[in-house]
């Protein structure tokens, strides 16, 4: 490997980082981390986490740095991992590498390291630093973060809206409310999402795609996230796009839907899951509960109005990005991006927090956490 300079000192653990978000794509469940170490101000070695059952960061990174690791400084965006998994420690190959130093940007909270690879980088004699960048670290790995303690994905709002709160006209004409940008922004979002969700008035009004593709033209990416179709009472048309597509579909439905519609609909492809009913849908919180049993850690939300309702009134949003197109609709008819029952006061209203905005071309892309 040709060795590459780096001029400052503190763009060893951004270069981590920008490592790490190659991985978002693949890395799920495990989080996506990136490493790099150094020797005599150079880059020696340097990697991101493989797919799993592969290779992690750290271990990319030795086996390019060789015998150039002993004595070397690594940073590496994640604590690294003491137990064996589906592969060895880190924390063995490191120190049997020589490493002399390691500059961790987070602790990993998993009850299966949380400081222990740190200790065990101290028992072996290296040194250790914790916390540069640790605010990007934590983002970049959010959905890990949450998964790791709660056994629930981490769920992520998005919706696109006119100045005047409007998501649709009152028509329910809504292609494209957004610009061109912003969709292939989402398009990036959904590469590194395991799941989709949308509730079946969306199914049947726009019959989405919801796949993952390479730009707005481009073809489907070989990994594609779970479609989620919040329907319960099995209306989604056989003929829907998203049981066509690559990629799996699964439609949440209650024992209240017909059988011989939830047969059909297993027939065109679906994976149908029973769940309780919670009022006239779906159980959400069940639902959330099955998909962090199947290792679903990231889902992105992309309508409709009552699934959003339901979501933000049980307070299972985790982050909002909302897109906020230059344009009016109007109308008292016009779809609204949340419905359900809202709140009485303003105090009662959710709140975000770390908020962030920025343009996507001529839109206005507004972000942040939900408070709790």
């Amino acid at each position: 490997m040709s060795q590459v300079a780096t001029p400052k000192r503190t763009d060893y653990m951004q270069r981590a980082l920008s490592l790490a978000r190659l991985a978002l794509v693949h890395a799920s469940p495990n989080p996506a981390v990136g490493a790099v170490i150094v020797k005599d101000d150079v880059i020696v070695g340097e990697g991101y986490t493989q797919p799993p059952g592969s290779n992690h960061a750290e271990i990319v990174a030795l086996q390019q740095a060789e015998d150039k690791a002993r004595g070397a400084t690594m940073y590496v965006t994640l604590e690294p991992c003491c137990h064996q998994g589906r592969t060895p420690p880190c924390t063995r190959a490191i120190i049997e590498a020589g490493i002399a130093e390691v500059h961790m940007s987070i602790i990993d909270p998993s009850l299966k390291v949380c400081g222990r690879g740190k200790a065990d980088l101290e028992g072996a004699g290296i040194r250790t630093t914790v916390g540069e960048h640790e605010e990007v670290a934590q983002e970049l790995n959010e959905a890990y973060i949450k998964f790791t303690s709660t056994g629930l994905p981490f769920v992520l709002g998005k919706f696109a809206m006119s100045l005047d709160g409007k998501i649709a006209t009152r028509t329910g004409d809504s292609k494209w409310i957004s610009g061109e940008q912003s969709r292939r922004y989402v398009h990036s979002l959904r590469s590194q999402i395991d799941a989709i969700m949308v509730g079946v008035e969306t199914i049947i009004r726009d019959d989405p795609q919801l796949t993952a593709r390479a730009g707005l033209d481009g073809g489907q990416l070989e990994k594609q996230p779970l479609r989620v179709v919040v329907d319960s009472g099995a209306r989604t048309p056989p003929s829907a796009r998203v049981l066509h597509l690559p990629g799996k579909t699964m439609i949440a439905t209650t024992g209240d839907a017909d059988s011989a519609r939830k047969k059909v609909l297993e027939e065109a492809g679906a994976e149908m899951l029973e769940l309780p009913s919670k009022g006239t849908m779906v159980d959400l919180q069940a639902l959330l509960k099955v998909l962090g049993e199947r290792q679903i850690i990231s889902l992105m939300v992309e309508g409709g109005a009552a699934v959003f309702g339901s979501l933000f009134e049980q307070s299972l949003v985790d982050k909002v990005l909302v897109f906020i197109a230059p344009i009016i609709i109007g109308g008292e008819q016009a779809k609204n991006p949340v419905e359900g029952k809202g709140v009485e006061k303003l105090s009662q209203a959710t709140s975000l927090i770390r908020t962030r905005m920025e343009t996507v071309g001529n839109d206005i892309l507004i972000s942040g956490y939900v408070a709790r």
